[in-house]
């Protein structure tokens, strides 16, 4: 009796999973093509590549939305790490902290000295968490019961 609930109960999950992936490519989407503006100066992108393969992608743009709503606007002021996304096949090999590294590298050049990072899925809080510590603020239950989102407020100095 409790597996067919179960099953209905994981399909939701499922299919919610997947609402929320579609929403974050489609704005990943904009966010590249408004890069692509001069319009938008403030946002960019940085591609980590072997060969003629883009292996993975970091950005960098105005404090987003969520983080002014879990931060009461502290860090409306604050550039944001928007995204930051490695190909499975590149996974491991220290393509990631390349990227950030190439970043840092970028922000000192235009005297950025603090940016903010967010995350609201389980996965990459994990990874968050050990990369840069215990986050600024925890929204708990932002997206729904246990679905708690997190911000950090990160030091470029301290990752260079």
């Amino acid at each position: 009796m409790k597996i067919p609930y179960l099953r209905h109960l994981n399909r939701r999950v499922w299919e919610a999973l997947i609402d929320d992936i579609q929403h974050e490519i489609e704005h990943k989407k904009r966010l590249m093509r408004a890069s692509l503006s001069a319009l938008n100066s403030d946002l960019f992108f940085l591609m980590a590549k072997h060969n003629d393969n883009v292996g993975g992608t970091i950005s960098y743009g105005p404090c987003g939305e969520d983080i002014r709503k879990c931060t009461n606007d502290e860090f409306g002021h604050v550039g944001t790490l928007e995204s930051l996304y490695v190909l499975p096949g590149y996974q491991g090999q220290g393509v990631g902290s390349s990227l950030i590294q190439a970043l840092m590298t970028r922000l000192k050049e235009m005297e950025v000295t603090h940016f903010c990072l967010d995350s609201g899925f389980k996965i990459a809080q994990t990874k968050w968490l050990r990369k840069f510590g215990a986050p600024y603020t925890i929204a708990k239950d932002y997206w729904g019961k246990d679905g708690d989102h997190m911000v950090w407020l990160c030091k470029v100095q301290d990752l260079l």
